[in-house]
């Protein structure tokens, strides 16, 4: 019997030849191009070539576009959703910067007769040091510019799901990313908001980049630094300040909820008590997270909060069970804390949100930054943290872009467990040059 395929690389080169439904890979090269330091390490990234393998965007929403599976999921306008007089937020179409961008594009001439849709930007990580993130940076414009159609004003007949032509016009939509990530594309200093700080907007840090005299005057007075470009410079009416968006499991699941909360419930118990008594109520709180019955939906911890490395799915499941782990533990200022951040969840995370939610998540927000005061004795020095901080951005950032839930970074780490993690542990380990790696 004669088989179809010499050997495994046989058939995968097969598979790779397949041209129907498939984008082809396209590569090019980064190396660091600032000035080696005089003194001190070379770090090995400062002299390597780095590969950066992606597949043209512009070709994934065309493909995108032609499904017949998506014929009856499209918006091709935006609207506005009401139900007993009220205005209701759920999908990006439903928002406020739709409507915005559609104004913007029926004031030219030139793209009179286009629909409109959103151009997502890839998804990346962020290095550690300074330098190194200014050198990622400096890479994003770079790979955006190696598709030049992908970001022009112009539009293009683009053959649609329901077998139509129409005149398209590619732009870039909210943003999901960790803090750490937003801070690098949005060219602030850590510890800044991309939003405020004042209120920020392209306009305005154009201006400052041309009227301040030294990068210092940027990073001391403004907050900004002043020598990056962000990779939405080329972008048509694309604002990175305005598109970065709300994110849930990042900014309050993980962020305010399991690193901040969490901790310093801990601080506070080894801070009011003595070592002995401490080490006794986290020991019964660890146990009641324990003994949690088995139940649908709830996650069993064995161990309690000992974890080494906590994914957003164990936060989500701690966040289920700890009020009651620590309810006769603490005072009920406490309790009332971390119930006005479950709270909090429970309400922006509501596919539907109205006029009447977004006033509870208001009220909320302000509840939880009175009883967060118990801890001050622990923080001293306040509590000026972005993620934190983010949760008085998620009113106006939901009636831009709608209910949370199809905006969190939930949605882009599984793909990134499948796409990336699982992939890198099965390669020879290269650490640096497997430290990057962008694709579409």
């Amino acid at each position: 019997m004669d088989l179809p395929f010499a050997d495994h690389k046989d058939l995968y080169a097969t598979i790779d030849a397949i041209q129907q439904g498939d984008i082809p890979w396209e590569s090019f090269s980064v190396k660091y191009a600032g000035q080696l330091p005089e003194t001190g390490p070379v770090h090995i990234w400062m002299t390597e070539t780095f590969e950066v393998w992606f597949r043209s965007p512009l070709a994934v929403f065309e493909k995108q576009l032609v499904n017949p599976d998506f014929k009856d999921e499209m918006n091709w306008a935006p609207k506005r959703i009401f139900k007993n007089g009220k205005r209701q937020f759920i999908d990006l179409f439903s928002g406020n910067w739709v409507w915005e961008q559609a104004d913007k594009i029926a004031a030219d001439p030139e793209c009179h007769g286009a629909i409109n849709t959103e151009f997502y930007p890839f998804y990346g990580g962020v290095g550690n040091s300074k330098e190194f993130r200014k050198f990622l940076a400096a890479a994003f414009p770079f790979i955006h510019c190696t598709n030049p159609p992908a970001i022009e004003a112009v539009y293009d007949e683009a053959r649609c799901a329901d077998d139509h032509f129409r005149r398209a016009i590619y732009g870039l939509g909210p943003y999901i990313a960790d803090y750490p990530e937003q801070a690098l594309l949005t060219y602030i200093v850590q510890g800044y908001c991309p939003r405020d700080s004042p209120r920020r907007c392209a306009e305005h840090t154009n201006a400052l980049l041309a009227g301040c005299s030294t990068l210092k005057e940027l990073w001391d007075d403004f907050g900004i630094v002043g020598d990056i470009i962000p990779f939405t410079a080329d972008f048509p009416r694309a604002d990175i300040h305005e598109l970065i968006s709300m994110d849930l499991l990042h900014q309050i699941i993980k962020g305010t909820f399991k690193d901040h909360i969490v901790d310093w419930i801990e601080e506070y118990i080894r801070a009011t008590n003595d070592n002995t008594e401490a080490d006794r109520i986290l020991a019964d709180i660890d146990r009641r997270i324990a003994i949690t019955p088995p139940f649908p939906g709830l996650r069993h911890f064995p161990v309690g909060r000992g974890f080494k490395q906590w994914t957003g799915n164990d936060s989500k499941g701690l966040m289920k069970v700890y009020l009651p782990a620590i309810a006769g533990h603490v005072p009920s200022q406490v309790v009332q804390m971390v119930a006005h951040i479950k709270e909090f969840c429970h309400l922006v995370r509501r596919s539907v949100i109205d006029k009447d939610t977004l006033l509870a998540i208001d009220a909320t927000v302000n509840r939880f930054h009175q009883t967060r005061e118990i801890f001050r004795v622990i923080r001293p020095d306040g509590f000026s943290l972005p993620r934190q901080h983010s949760m008085v951005h998620y009113r106006p950032l939901i009636q831009a872009f709608g209910a949370p839930n199809g905006l969190c970074s939930s949605i882009t780490e599984s793909k990134h467990i499948k796409a990336v993690k699982k992939l890198y542990r099965r390669q020879p380990f290269l650490a640096v040059s497997q430290l990057r790696a962008v694709c579409w």
